[in-house]
């Protein structure tokens, strides 16, 4: 299955980004100059570029991951009636962040729903009815735990960008999530005394993930049990890490970055003084100016795991932009941040295999607000 057709201005935006920053007398560079790049602004066909691609899938049913426990003959099921509103775009994880794509592009892009079809889909499927039947599975016995944490955490960032939209239909469907929002909160809460030892993985398991977009969220609606949960065992777990060496990165299907993922997350819960002492420990090789991180390759993007590896050239993106907005020193990294992203975003395109179009465009954009 394809990607529906994306417009060619989307499939060259890579050569022209916009930068709200003054360029030096000089500046006749790209986006490998870092002085260049200060804030990305995408156009509305480069937006539509990302948008088109959830559009497209969020009511595609099938091929699907389920990815659940099935407890008798009851539970098969077909994957619209056991999950009505985040059923498309291959598992329900993708199809929450789809969802997050395309509300915060229509935010800040009205013109891309003009006819409001997609704003109608949205009504159609964000409603208390269908989040009922979304929290009874999460109630059932046998799938406790399903998408955890990592499908949790895009929850919490879908419900973090209805939030902060003063619109009518958004503040709606953030009504109608919120039952299971609270209950997912409240998992991730029973869930942080338990975990012994972080989750390092390249892959949804990754604990420092996880908990940099729930921390998102809880500070973005002033949820302080939460925000406090997040930042006492994210202390806990990785605040005594020390010589985290990329060289073993990444492994052959990773899309996060277990080094710069646990760097980026630290930022956010320690103090700039505290936080420099410990990237020091942790990654020192980042304060060298010529510190170097080649993007990862893909060879077969047809492959639903090999393509990860375009996924993590944009969730490094963001981690390295996360990281050099902390301390000024690390100005540096956004160059590779923006290598990264330049190597992969050519690929969103007409041509990509269904198991990258259906989830890339949100690591791309969630990339890509970094940046700014």
């Amino acid at each position: 299955m394809k990607a529906q057709v994306v417009s060619l201005a989307a499939l060259t935006w890579v050569l022209s980004f916009s930068s709200c920053s003054e360029k030096s007398a000089n500046s006749n560079s790209s986006l490998h100059t870092s002085d260049t790049l200060k804030k990305i602004v995408l156009s509305e066909a480069q937006a539509k570029g990302i948008f088109d691609l959830p559009v497209h899938c969020l009511e595609v049913e099938y091929p699907n991951k389920l990815g659940q426990v099935l407890g008798s003959d009851n539970d098969l099921k077909s994957p619209k009636l056991l999950r009505p509103i985040f059923y498309g775009c291959f598992d329900w994880h993708s199809s929450v962040h789809g969802y997050w794509s395309i509300v915060e592009l229509m935010q800040k892009y009205p013109s891309l729903d003009v006819d409001g079809k997609i704003r109608a889909i949205l009504n159609k499927h964000i409603t208390a009815e269908n989040v009922a039947i979304e929290l009874a599975f999460f109630n059932d016995a046998n799938n406790k735990s399903f998408e955890r944490t990592y499908g949790w955490a895009w929850l919490f960032k879908l419900q973090e960008s209805l939030s902060k939209w003063q619109d009518a239909d958004a503040q709606r469907w953030k009504t109608s999530l919120q039952p299971l929002v609270d209950l997912l909160v409240q998992r991730y809460e029973e869930y942080l005394p338990k975990l012994v030892y972080p989750i390092r993985a390249g892959q949804h398991d990754n604990s420092a993930f996880g908990l940099s977009l729930s921390l998102d969220y809880a500070r973005s609606v002033g949820y302080k049990d939460f925000e406090k949960a997040i930042i006492e065992h994210g202390k806990r777990l990785f605040e005594k890490d020390i010589n985290c060496d990329l060289g073993y990165e990444p492994s052959g299907y990773d899309f996060l970055s277990p080094c710069l993922e646990e760097a980026y997350l630290m930022s956010k819960l320690l103090g700039q003084n505290e936080y420099k002492t410990w990237l020091g420990k942790f990654m020192p090789k980042l304060f060298k100016a010529d510190f170097k991180l080649e993007p990862a390759i893909v060879k077969d993007r047809s492959d639903g795991k090999l393509v990860h590896l375009d996924g993590l050239n944009y969730s490094r993106a963001a981690c390295l932009y996360g990281i050099s907005n902390t301390l000024a020193e690390l100005h540096h990294l956004r160059v590779i941040a923006n290598n990264h992203i330049e190597f992969s975003l050519p690929n969103l395109s007409a041509q990509d295999d269904y198991m990258g179009s259906h989830w890339l465009g949100t690591f791309a954009l969630y990339a890509l607000s970094h940046g700014n």
